[in-house]
């Protein structure tokens, strides 16, 4: 379901809980109706992501997500979070997992404000959700 690489040596992640990421992301793929697939995640330093963020999206600084859609059967795609970016905007490295899932099932909050508002209503949902029952 899902496979998790800390690559963020030296940032104070702490103990990655590999049941939540598998259990949200089980609730997150069921309510999109997607079929259970698996999901790579990674955490990485602030200088890896802004490299990534500049490859891939032409801009050049750090953020706190990235996904990425792979031509696989078996993999949905990966999602790159920079627990220090996280920490620093004062999100929780959980809520950018669900952000970064929805990005993988087609949402993009940047091509519209309605759908901006779809995909948060839809990440408080998911969340509410994993907190319940986790």
């Amino acid at each position: 379901m899902i496979e998790i690489n800390n690559l963020a040596k030296g940032h104070s992640l702490g103990h990655v809980d590999k049941k939540l990421f598998s259990t949200v992301a089980k609730k997150v793929l069921s309510g999109e109706n997607r079929r259970t697939e698996m999901i790579s995640l990674a955490f990485v330093g602030k200088s890896e992501i802004q490299k990534l963020n500049k490859k891939f999206r032409k801009i050049n600084k750090a953020t706190d997500v990235l996904s990425f859609n792979l031509d696989d059967e078996k993999l949905l795609g990966e999602i790159v979070i920079c627990p220090e970016v996280v920490k620093e905007k004062g999100e929780k490295v959980i809520e950018v997992f669900v952000h970064g899932i929805l990005h993988l099932c087609g949402y993009d909050h940047e091509r519209s404000e309605r759908e901006a508002e779809t995909m948060e209503a839809k990440e408080k949902l998911y969340l509410s959700k994993a907190v319940k029952k986790s």
